[in-house]
Parts: C-alpha cells; sequence; structure tokens
C-alpha cells in the first residue's frame, strides 16, 4: 500500500500542477517502479469513487438490478483509469515523449485523488442545489479536468498547446464513450422533476 508520505508527496505534486508550479514534474520519480507504484492510487480513490456512484444513482432508474450495476461499474472504473495509459504509450513512442511516460501517468494518476474529492464535494453540492448552478458546477468541473490536464500535460511532456489539445480528446473522447456504453447497457434514466 501507498505510505502517508507517498499520499501527501502525491497530492503536492498534482495541486503544484493547478498552481502553474515548474517543479510540479519533480514531485514525481521518472522510473517504472513509480509509475506502477502510482496505480496504487485507484486503491485510494475507490471509496470515493462508490461515494458519488451512490449519490448519483440515486437521480436515475435502471433497468439493471444491484449486482450488474456494481460489476459494470467497477469494470468501467477499472477499464477508465486504465485505458489512456495504454494509448498514450503508442502515442509517446511516436513523439519521443517514451523518455518521460513513467512521471506523465504517474502525475496524471496522482491527480485523480484530488480532483475526485474536488468531484465529490460537487455532486453533493449539485444535488441540494437548483438545476442551474447544478449545470454550472458540471461545467466547472470539466473545466477543472480539463485545465489540470492540460496543465500536467504542458509541465511534463512540454508539449505545445495543439499537443495537450489533442492529448486531452484522446483522454476524455474515449471515456465519454464508455460512459454512454456503460448507462445505455444499464438502462440509466435520469428521474425528472414533476
Amino acid at each position: 500500500m501507498l505510505t502517508a508520505a507517498e499520499i501527501a508527496r502525491g497530492m503536492q505534486g498534482a495541486v503544484a500542477f493547478l498552481q502553474r508550479d515548474p517543479a510540479a514534474p519533480s514531485y514525481f520519480d521518472n522510473t517504472a517502479e513509480s509509475c506502477l507504484r502510482s496505480f496504487k492510487v485507484m486503491i485510494l480513490v475507490a471509496p470515493l469513487y462508490v461515494v458519488i456512484m451512490l449519490m448519483l444513482y440515486a437521480n436515475v432508474t435502471t433497468t439493471a438490478d444491484s449486482w450488474e450495476i456494481v460489476f459494470v461499474e467497477a469494470l468501467r472504473y477499472t477499464v477508465d483509469w486504465l485505458l489512456f495509459p495504454v494509448i498514450f504509450y503508442e502515442i509517446a513512442r511516436r513523439q519521443t515523449w517514451l523518455g518521460n511516460y513513467p512521471r506523465y501517468i504517474a502525475a496524471l494518476n496522482w491527480v485523480n485523488l484530488p480532483l475526485t474529492i474536488v468531484a465529490m464535494v460537487a455532486v453533493i453540492l449539485a444535488s441540494i442545489l437548483p438545476v442551474a448552478f447544478a449545470i454550472l458546477i458540471q461545467l466547472g468541473l470539466y473545466g477543472l479536468l480539463f485545465y489540470w490536464f492540460l496543465a500536467v500535460t504542458r509541465s511534463v511532456l512540454k508539449a505545445n498547446w495543439l499537443h495537450a489539445l489533442a492529448l486531452l480528446l484522446v483522454n476524455w473522447v474515449p471515456s465519454r464513450f464508455l460512459s454512454l456504453i456503460v448507462d445505455r447497457f444499464l438502462g440509466i434514466v435520469p428521474i425528472t422533476g414533476a
């Protein structure tokens, strides 16, 4: 498991990207071991993800039973977490970014922890505020996600804006597509107020 010191360092590094700290990449070792250890952040984020999912499922109906939902959402969580690192490996190989691959993926993995904490607070606020505010909160959350991703990409890979935006699309589009497939498979329909 990750140590308290590793968690503190990972969180500090993730937040440093938001602050546009040029030293932010140095919080993450550029080794295969460090990269692989960063995937343990999945375990830290999982309980927060469960809370978010419970809140989101409270506002929808579904044709699936509880165990199907648990299985499919666990599968989605795992696939969604691993999809970009696999796709990016081929991109990195072709763009001469392979030397920074471990640091980049580790940084993105660690960003998930504070981002999920913020997402949990946002979902709670969205559930108690009027719909107009909920939409603004959702847009703000997407803005934060996109900014954080671009900050990490530009800082670690030294990528130009065009490359950073292209990688954002490579990350986000398959994730959204996966969400649409899961929602359709589970028969999810939002509950509308009368």
